[in-house]
């Protein structure tokens, strides 16, 4: 497993893949601010072990792939409900997923996103639903902001840019990660802070996550769009999730025709790995439902 890059229209993305290319292509698409490494490779040799190549990458304004050359919106202004100028929107974001698609030479993939991932992830099957085998939204909302807005302590969270020193963004991140995180699952702190460590130190980006979240601001509800969906999805959610509360995942499945909401007790916004096989399991399902025939 290498990392490489590919040009993708005017960006360019850093991925990896994982597992057999031969199997059915299984896109990972990760959420604001973060970076492909935040896909456990422990988790995608399990998932590739379940049948999957396995490919995760960095969006545009994370990690090594692209940074968008525009200002940084007020996203001050944008979360309290004022319009808002966004450089790009989750549909570009999109584009660029299905544009890495193209450069791998994959017609079809089944596509898992988590939080903003999730946004994406439903964008290409919105605009795309012929490439998406299934779908697989985790952690994520519709963008109607009366089932997807955050509890008052996290807006603090969205709100504090992150700091610029490496000691401290490793004790802000490990800090947030306490506040969304699960609140039924041991804290692996030592290896919380070498993830910290390791996103720093990658690609430190604060201006990225800033444009990527007047991104989703912006974009405006999916909920009309998913309602005319015919592709095989899974909505997983924590149903002690602080950060897009558990409402929004239930909305989610509830737009989507056919729809399994796999609810989950006692995770928060973060994927814990004693979840892993409940969720390699709830993905594997899925897309099983793709190859069924009809």
């Amino acid at each position: 497993m290498t990392e490489e890059r590919v040009n993708v229209g005017a960006v360019e993305l850093a991925y990896e893949s994982i597992g057999d290319p031969a199997d059915p292509a299984l896109l990972l698409v990760m959420g604001l601010g973060m970076q492909l490494i935040h896909w456990d490779l422990e988790l995608c040799e399990g998932l590739a072990e379940r049948g999957f190549h396995v490919i995760r990458f960095d969006n545009r304004d994370a990690g090594l792939s692209t940074k968008i050359d525009a200002p940084v919106p007020n996203v001050t202004r944008a979360m309290a409900g004022f319009p808002v100028h966004a450089p790009y929107l989750l549909v570009d974001m999109a584009d660029d997923s299905f544009g890495l698609l193209d450069k791998l030479g994959i017609e079809r993939a089944h596509v898992v996103g988590v939080s903003m991932g999730g946004m994406i992830a439903q964008t290409m099957a919105i605009r795309r639903p012929d490439r998406v085998l299934s779908l697989g939204s985790m952690l994520s909302t519709t963008g109607d902001r009366r089932v997807g807005t955050p509890k008052l302590r996290m807006w603090s969270v969205l709100m504090r840019r992150a700091p610029h020193e490496r000691d401290a963004y490793i004790e802000y991140f490990v800090r947030v990660f306490r506040m969304i995180g699960s609140p039924s699952y041991p804290v692996d702190e030592p290896r919380l802070r070498e993830q910290a460590a390791a996103t720093y130190d990658r690609c430190h980006h604060p201006a990225g996550t800033a444009r990527q979240l007047a991104a989703i601001l912006a974009s405006g509800s999916r909920t009309a769009a998913l309602r005319g969906l015919d592709v095989p999805t899974v909505v997983i959610h924590g149903k002690d999730d602080p950060l897009v509360p558990f409402r929004a995942g239930v909305a989610t499945a509830r737009a989507i025709p056919g729809a399994e909401l796999v609810a989950l007790p006692g995770m928060g916004h973060n994927l814990p790995r004693e979840l892993w096989p409940r969720l390699t399991d709830a993905l594997t399902k899925n897309a099983e439902r793709a190859a069924a025939p009809v």
